[in-house]
């Protein structure tokens, strides 16, 4: 008998305690003098936002916040794991299942909850590893994996029939549940689509002048990786031993990536950033989360027959060339937006959430 049990955030105040002790207690390095961004993120924006997270930010004010919203948590294929479940008050609803990515979690989707649960019931997963759902027990939970999961979970969820949407990881996990459960996803949405040319591709000289740009970024990227991928495919443990033990360490870590990866007009809250950093913390999924990039290098899932919508935003890591899009999935929708990077969700949450609704509404 599979069970499904109601779950509510409460984090004890020991661990509060504890983490406001080792926030003073931070041992801080050096830093060449006009450094800048040149060698990361700099130490005057890590001291402020560690003052801040120590002294003002209220975690139980965004505790409270995660908890007005329905939570559960089930086990899947021996893995706990937890997600939000806010249905609309719209029987008719078509279920959506959103999916966030690294260094992200539930709280990308906050802010597009009450207009996405206007017209869709939504269920918000933790990826297994992740959060709530905590730290992945064994080896493989990789991106198909958890589309495996997510089948199992809607499956249990009583939904027939429903759509996917993700960015990062989320992108990729949505494209592999169409592929798994090709019978129950009728649309994937995606904010974030690498579109590398295939092998012996040669049609360079036919794209846009933007899409020739965007091209030479993605082979710029491909060649030089950010070296959190290259970290987490070849050493995310060792890494981890510091990121787990020092919320400073954690802290740097992250925001570096909120910082770089948003559009720079972008303003997203510090408190949104420091409580997706404090659920990474009080959870201890530093090294899990890690991990997900080495479980899935093997991971190549054909994309499903459901029709793909794809959202480009202006200031993501990089944009996705319809061209090339299309020589592997039929695109049925396709936008482009002027601002907004890779969390976009929480940087435009007003555009996101109208396209993904746009997308969706003929496949009621």
């Amino acid at each position: 008998m599979t069970t499904i049990k109601p779950f509510r955030i409460a984090v004890p105040q020991a661990d509060l305690d504890d983490l406001a002790d080792r926030l003073a207690r931070t041992r801080w390095p050096d830093e060449l003098p006009d450094a800048g961004r040149d060698y990361g993120i700099p130490l005057q924006q890590v001291r402020e936002l560690a003052e801040y997270w120590r002294t003002s930010y209220d975690w139980r004010e965004h505790e409270a916040e995660l908890n007005r919203h329905p939570q559960f948590t089930t086990e899947i294929d021996g893995q706990n794991v937890h997600f939000l479940h806010v249905r609309s008050a719209d029987p008719d609803a078509l279920p959506l299942i959103l999916t966030h990515g690294w260094p992200g979690s539930i709280v990308e989707f906050l802010d597009v909850i009450g207009p996405l649960s206007e017209h869709f019931h939504l269920v918000i997963p933790s990826i297994p590893g992740f959060g709530f759902s905590g730290p992945a027990r064994e080896r493989g939970w990789g991106v198909e994996r958890v589309a495996r999961a997510w089948a199992e979970l809607m499956h249990r969820l009583g939904y027939r029939r429903y759509g996917a949407q993700g960015g990062d990881w989320g992108a990729g996990i949505s494209r592999a549940l169409a592929a798994i459960a090709p019978e129950n996803v009728v649309g994937v949405h995606v904010n974030y689509l690498p579109t590398p040319p295939p092998p012996g591709w040669t049609g360079e000289a036919e794209l846009s002048e933007q899409d020739q740009a965007r091209l030479a970024r993605i082979r710029q990227l491909m060649v030089n990786r950010h070296p959190h991928q290259l970290l987490y495919a070849a050493r995310p443990q060792t890494v981890s031993y510091a990121l787990n033990d020092s919320p400073t360490g954690q802290l740097a870590w992250i925001a570096e990536k909120f910082t770089e990866w948003a559009d720079p007009a972008s303003k997203i809250s510090t408190d949104r950033i420091l409580t997706d950093v404090a659920i990474y913390w009080f959870t201890a999924t530093t090294a899990s989360a890690a991990r997900f990039i080495r479980e899935s290098m093997s991971s190549r899932p054909s994309p499903g027959p459901a029709p793909l919508g794809v959202a480009v935003f202006a200031h993501d890591i990089i944009q996705a060339i319809r061209p090339l899009a299309e020589l592997s999935s039929p695109i049925a929708h396709w936008s482009e937006f002027d601002r907004g990077g890779h969390f976009a969700a929480l940087e435009v949450p007003d555009l996101f959430a109208e396209d993904v609704r746009t997308f969706f509404q003929d496949l009621r």
